[in-house]
């Protein structure tokens, strides 16, 4: 079973640059691009089946990452 992975700058090639710039520069961005980049891990890991898991839990992880990449996106638009 191949796994996606669901990097920032693979969901949102057209920031690429800005969201380094970001990352760079505003502390804000860079905890919420961290705190995506962990939920993806631990995402991926439970779906690689590294750890066990509730496909509750499971559920309520792939949310919130949605949630962050939301937040993170609309970061990403009023700064271009």
């Amino acid at each position: 079973m191949i796994i996606d992975r669901h990097s920032l700058a693979k969901e949102l090639p057209e920031f690429k640059e800005k969201i380094h710039e970001l990352k760079m520069n505003d502390r804000h961005f860079a905890r919420l691009f961290d705190d995506y980049h962990n939920l993806d891990h631990e995402v991926i890991r439970i779906e690689e089946g590294v750890e066990n898991t509730s496909d509750e839990y499971l559920e309520s992880l792939k949310k919130q990452r949605l949630h962050l990449k939301d937040q993170l996106y609309a970061i990403l638009r009023s700064a271009s």
